[in-house]
């Protein structure tokens, strides 16, 4: 990596998007292996490559069936791809570095900072240690829980290894799962192990290492940042509002809730209103899902986890900020303020910037699926490309019928989903240039 940064002369965020296109492209070629597959045959590459890059992406859209269609190795291959991704592959380079011996150079560092996101830069290697250790302690313990559920079942082997994909695949908020058929978690909705496990796990994994770091050392830091705050805010909200509005919308729906107790509407409700941020499980089905439960899903998709995750969307802090934005502006604040402290302008305009491209993203990708996809409805049609952009996984059967055009157009759709909206956050955030000219102000009505 080092010696591509040099040569090359790539910036931070070049090297990036460089990185995950390369393992994206080496997954592919390996999942085209005739061992990948259980038939034993060589899968079309557009195929392999969109399972990579679903993996990769931490998304979880597939075109094949992940539990029945790959051999274990092809299985395993997917698992490292969704780790490889949900990571960072910077964090494995260094991890592989400090195995080696081998010092960390300057430039890697940057990239490091660019890849968790984070402002500070001391401390970098010592932080993706903590990232590392982690992330492999959180796995471990959601393995172990849902081994208690999957050996009994499966087996010890195969319990074990289904106890460890599903545990990664729901830390990283990839949504991949081995239970067949595309039925995702549905034949195990009332299991409550199962499905708090796989909820905390995702939890976990979308709120961010640094979020993770300053709860770890509260009793030593006593107050948290703002960016812990709005993010536990913002989390909290979503999940308590999508949970009741769910519980209502689907209450008496007899495909989704309706003919269950009330526990366990509760927690369909809860499991259903966690994964669109952005794992991709489901534990009732979502074609039989109201209209107005698909919207919410749209929405929680769109906005995602938070900074420095594993998660996608624009992100909890993204939408906060601008929420705090328009409730300062209401308030007649000349800035934005959050919980007594003021907001840099700057991060202001960022925000309004992921959240516009974002849009921008989807409603092309809508325009253009629209005309290739004859067979979907609009409906189906933006929650593919909202969950693709999100990097969730959750669809309404879209994936498997799409055209050459529309699975590359899905595909870009999940590597901009991963890449771009932290390319254009640090774009607008490194490369600002001033002219030193000053026009002067006029006035535009608007609203």
């Amino acid at each position: 990596m080092a010696e591509l940064i040099r040569k090359k002369k790539l910036t931070p965020v070049q090297v990036l998007a460089i990185g995950f296109a390369s393992i994206i492209f080496l997954g592919a070629v390996l999942l085209t292996l005739p061992i990948s597959s259980n038939s034993g045959k060589s899968t079309p590459f557009l195929n392999c490559l969109f399972t990579s890059t679903s993996a990769v992406c931490v998304t979880g859209l597939v075109v094949v069936d992940t539990g029945t269609y790959w051999s274990y190795f092809g299985k395993t291959i997917i698992m490292f791809l969704i780790e490889a991704g949900g990571l960072g592959f910077m964090t494995f380079a260094i991890l592989f570095s400090l195995i080696l011996g081998k010092k960390i150079s300057f430039k890697e560092r940057l990239v490091i900072q660019e890849a968790l996101n984070t402002s500070t830069f001391g401390g970098l290697v010592r932080l993706t240690r903590y990232v590392l250790l982690f992330s492999f302690s959180i796995e471990f313990i959601g393995a172990s829980l849902l081994a208690t559920q999957f050996i009994p079942k499966l087996g010890l082997i195969k319990g074990i290894y289904y106890s460890l994909f599903h545990s990664v695949s729901a830390f990283c908020n990839a949504g991949f799962d081995l239970l067949g058929n595309f039925d995702s978690l549905t034949k195990v909705y009332n299991n409550y192990i199962i499905i708090l496990t796989i909820s905390f796990l995702i939890i976990i994994g979308g709120l961010g290492f640094s979020v993770w770091a300053e709860l770890y050392n509260f009793k030593r830091l006593k107050k948290f940042s703002l960016h812990t705050k709005l993010v536990i805010t913002v989390t909290s909200a979503l999940i308590i509002i999508g949970t009741l509005l769910i519980l209502i919308l689907e209450y008496h729906n007899p495909g989704t809730i309706g003919k269950m107790p009330f526990g366990d509407k509760l927690l369909s409700a809860y499991f259903a209103a966690v994964t669109p941020r952005t794992a991709g499980f489901n534990s009732i089905s979502t074609t039989a899902m109201n209209p107005g439960s698909k919207f919410l899903t749209v929405i929680l998709m769109f906005i995602g986890g938070s900074p420095g995750s594993t998660a996608g969307g624009v992100k909890t802090t993204t939408m906060g900020v601008l929420i705090f934005t328009v409730i300062s502006i209401i308030k007649g604040r000349s800035e934005t303020e959050i919980y007594m402290r003021k907001i840099n302008k700057d991060i202001v305009y960022r925000a309004f910037a992921i959240t516009v491209a974002g849009l921008g993203i989807v409603v092309m990708d809508v325009l253009i699926l629209s005309m290739t996809e004859k067979l979907a409805n609009l409906g189906e049609i933006l929650y593919e490309v909202t969950s693709a952009f999100g990097t969730v996984g959750l669809s309404l059967g879209l994936t498997t019928k799409l055209t050459i055009i529309g699975k590359m157009v899905i595909i870009l759709t999940m590597y901009a989903g991963r890449v771009g909206p932290l390319t254009i956050a640090f774009a607008l955030a490194k490369n600002k240039k001033s002219t030193g000219i000053k026009y002067p102000e006029e006035k535009v009505m608007v609203g």
